[in-house]
């Protein structure tokens, strides 16, 4: 019998009216041709960061890691504490407690060195900071998951990706490496690729988010307690990153850069190790949480920056005026000469 008029040409099994067409790999296509798209935007963006940061102040936050080691204390002391406070404070399922955890326990984010550029904060600290905590995480991941997962779940069964780990530290460490050469070489040009590269950073970060929502859109049907503690993680990370940061002693662009270091996560590397440790079916439970923290870190982190942008169109403004009304009133000393213009903090 010729059921070719019946059957779609790509139908593997076609007996009589009944057809079964392969599923469709839409989204395993979209998924590959993404990441790579993605990954190699990152890597580009990740050089035109590099050519912001000074070589010799790099060098000098590792020789003297007092900031580093603010940022060590809030990635994996503060962020891991808080995601097993909030499970418990929502009592919500044991697996769907793990996955917060893991997201507590990733190490920060690439983005944060581009949103640390647009609150004028320390780039090498945030570069710093990035590195040192993608680096210790290959240890302190499994050392905090051991003691916080345990309440729940035996750790053993969570697989961390030590590849992805590596692959995440050799995508920062590369391009940034070859963007402070160009910084030391050739400084003028520098500045045009890291405009060029803010801009292009501040589009990926958008395009991370609808790729995400795009490939994932079929579970966003989730419990309402992930919502929450998805929403209320990523600002407690920002706010208490800062005000640590802050206690420590540190100046206020480097109180921002901490924040922001503290409370955006590498969601990319939780996605992965939640993918490889849990069946299909806890998968339904649990797989969008990492999706909606992204979503929540990039929003939290938004708002962020438009306050600190009006405080300095509004400061700056105020200083205008100050300075004008002191010029009428008697002659220019020599503090107005060396301190022209708005200086939000001192670097």
């Amino acid at each position: 019998m010729d059921n070719t008029s019946v059957c779609p040409p790509n139908a593997t099994v076609c007996e009589g009216d009944s057809c079964l067409a392969p599923e469709s790999n839409f989204n395993a296509v979209l998924s590959l041709v993404m990441s790579t798209v993605l990954t190699i935007l990152l890597a580009l963006v990740m050089f035109s960061m590099g050519c912001n940061v000074e070589i010799h102040k790099f060098l000098g936050h590792l020789k003297r890691p007092w900031g580093i080691f603010v940022g060590f204390l809030c990635q994996f002391g503060i962020m891991p504490l808080t995601g097993f406070i909030l499970s418990v404070a929502f009592g919500i399922l044991p697996i769907q407690a793990v996955v917060v955890l893991i997201m507590g326990c990733c190490p920060g984010g690439t983005a944060s060195n581009i949103l640390a550029y647009w609150v004028d904060g320390d780039m090498d600290l945030s570069v710093s900071m990035t590195t040192c905590s993608t680096l210790l995480a290959l240890g302190m991941m499994p050392l905090c998951l051991f003691i916080y997962t345990k309440t729940w779940v035996d750790s053993g069964t969570i697989v961390i990706p030590y590849d992805s780990i590596g692959t995440s530290l050799v995508a920062l460490v590369i391009p940034v490496s070859i963007g402070m050469y160009v910084n030391h070489k050739w400084p003028q040009k520098a500045k045009i690729i890291l405009k060029i590269g803010s801009i292009a950073g501040a589009i990926l970060i958008v395009l991370i988010a609808v790729v995400g929502g795009i490939l994932y859109q079929s579970a966003w049907i989730i419990e309402p307690k992930l919502w929450i503690v998805g929403t209320i993680f990523p600002i407690a990370g920002y706010c208490l990153g800062f005000f640590l940061a802050r206690i420590a002693g540190q100046p206020w662009y480097r109180c921002r850069t901490v924040a922001l270091e503290t409370g955006m996560q590498n969601t990319q590397l939780c996605s992965t190790i939640v993918q490889l440790s849990f069946s299909p079916e806890e998968l339904n439970l649990v797989f969008t949480f990492p999706l909606i923290y992204s979503i929540f870190q990039i929003i939290f982190a938004a708002i962020l920056l438009g306050i600190y942008v009006a405080y300095k169109k509004c400061h700056r403004k105020n200083t205008e005026f100050q300075e004008k009304t002191d010029n009428e009133t008697e002659p220019r000393s020599s503090f107005h000469e060396t301190n022209k213009g708005f200086q939000p903090d001192e670097k």
